[in-house]
């Protein structure tokens, strides 16, 4: 599970991680969302409609349904009821994965269907499958849509061998290097980074966005574009009121773990994870663990003992996974 804002770089981790697979799946399903018109199953009927419908008879499937969930229009919906179809769905995709080892890669899972969500949960959960399911989301809001993903999310980020890693804007001395490595002749000064990081917000599409705009000119004119303003960003201190655990808690959540990674990371219960997560959104400001998390990454707060990307290192099974 990758999570970050738009233009993060999801997408571009998950081409590097297919890239690196050694060895390589037999088979990649990908599906998408559609933005416009969402319709049940949109990530299977993307999936359908990329690699082709194979006959009925080896997807275990009855035709009917099986065109119903790659969305043919011309075919009749009240049949099957939902639960009927979430089985077949799931048998669908555990033949198109044969064998494997396969790799099933959903992104923009935020913008998913409900139906879409269902199914990949019971492809979380499914045993045996050979598959690996990649998935992207930008963090959930505060909707009853964004509670219906942020379920999902916990539901595909609580079983085990899970990994969850979350994106965060490039701080000062990643968009440092940037600047260096587009400009290594110009002289990079404080405040040419200090303009880029305020007009980007350390985002690397904006980044990006931003010096193909300035068309390889002196990067001083990011300066002045900028208005001339002081060179410094730093942001206020953060409250002083954190205790040492709450900053250990909160560390785990911007390191995206869910609150039974953290019980056993920090060798506490999960009840004792939630009140300290509560007492985090109330001092903190905060409306969501989301929230929290990004404010910890704001005001650089981590935990106190260990450092939160360690901890979250400890709980996973598959450190390959988690360098990818």
């Amino acid at each position: 599970m990758i999570t970050g804002t738009a233009g993060i770089g999801k997408s571009r981790l998950v081409a590097a991680a297919l890239d690196a697979f050694d060895p390589a799946p037999s088979t990649i399903l990908t599906g998408t969302a559609r933005l416009h018109s969402p319709a049940p199953y949109d990530w299977l009927a993307a999936v359908l409609d990329r690699t082709g419908l194979p006959p009925t008879t080896a997807l275990r499937a009855p035709a009917d349904a099986l065109a119903w969930l790659a969305q043919d229009p011309d075919v009749p919906r009240e049949r099957y009821a939902p639960d009927a179809l979430l089985r077949i769905a799931v048998r669908v995709v555990r033949a198109l994965v044969g064998d494997g080892p396969a790799v099933l890669v959903a992104e923009d899972l935020h913008a998913l269907d409900p139906a879409s969500l269902n199914l990949l949960a019971a492809l979380a959960a499914t045993p045996d499958l050979p598959a690996l399911l990649l998935v992207t989301s930008r963090p959930p809001e505060a909707d009853e849509v964004g509670r219906l993903i942020a379920r999902t999310l916990a539901k595909l980020t609580g079983g085990a061998g899970a990994v969850r890693v979350h994106l965060r804007p490039l701080g000062r001395p990643e968009v440092a290097d940037a600047l260096t490595q587009v400009y290594p002749t110009e002289l990079v000064t404080d405040a040419v980074v200090d303009a880029a990081l305020r007009r980007s917000g350390g985002n690397p599409y904006q980044l990006t966005e931003l010096l193909a705009d300035l068309g390889g000119r002196d990067p001083a004119a990011l300066v002045a574009a900028d208005g001339g303003r002081p060179d410094s960003v730093d942001l206020p201190p953060p409250p002083t009121q954190l205790t040492a655990r709450e900053r250990d808690v909160i560390g785990c959540l911007a390191a995206g773990m869910a609150n039974k990674q953290i019980a056993r990371s920090l060798g506490i219960s999960v009840r004792t994870v939630t009140v300290h997560v509560s007492n985090l959104l109330r001092k903190t400001g905060t409306a969501s663990r989301t929230d929290a998390a990004l404010w910890a990454v704001r005001h650089d707060v981590g935990p106190s003992v260990a450092d939160a990307s360690e901890l979250a290192d400890a709980t996973e099974p598959e450190p390959a996974l988690a360098a990818s």
